[in-house]
């Protein structure tokens, strides 16, 4: 929601769209795209990227905590997890969203309620990133973060990533990699 306003506010908005019905339109438009991402997942047409599942299970074997903090929605993270990583290792995340915090990402809250809620130590996290706003959030959550790149996100700046590989297969990212960061 947050970026389609204010891709309408950079570009303008489009004369069919009153000032005053903006934010219902944005809040439906949301929706639809939540409603098609995940068709999307649930038809396979959009796989995890290289090396998630090697080091998710990396992390698995090895009793390591794991959350996705995300922007989404909670019920679209969940589905994604669960439909392209399984339920097994669904089980083993805690998900943390947009939703359930007062500002979204690049503000840290999500991953700050996900230290909170999990008992963990920052100084012993790393976060996996793939945007300029989720590494500014990792940023100033003050926690270790590794960016890997996306063809969505490939022109930001990532300047401050502890860590910046095109993926995690191709960065021969493991645990051992995360541990050298903290």
């Amino acid at each position: 929601k947050e970026r389609m306003t204010a891709h309408w506010n950079e570009v303008g908005w489009p004369d069919v769209i009153p000032e005053e019905g903006r934010q219902d339109k944005v809040k439906s438009l949301h929706l639809q795209k939540t409603d098609i991402f995940m068709d999307m997942i649930n038809e396979g047409a959009i796989p995890l990227r290289p090396g998630v599942l090697r080091l998710v299970d990396e992390a698995i074997e090895n009793d390591v905590a794991l959350a996705c903090c995300s922007t989404s929605n909670d019920k679209a993270v969940s589905n994604l997890i669960k439909t392209l990583m399984g339920e097994e290792r669904w089980s083993k995340f805690q998900i943390f969203a947009g939703d359930m915090v007062k500002a979204k990402k690049p503000a840290p809250d999500v991953y700050n309620m996900a230290v909170e809620e999990m008992g963990l130590d920052k100084s012993k996290c790393v976060i996996v990133e793939d945007t300029q706003i989720g590494k500014e959030a990792a940023m100033a959550a003050g926690i270790k973060c590794i960016v890997t790149k996306s063809a969505y996100a490939d022109r930001e700046d990532f300047t401050g990533a502890d860590l910046v590989v095109d993926n995690l297969d191709d960065g021969n990212v493991s645990l051992d990699t995360l541990s050298s960061l903290l």
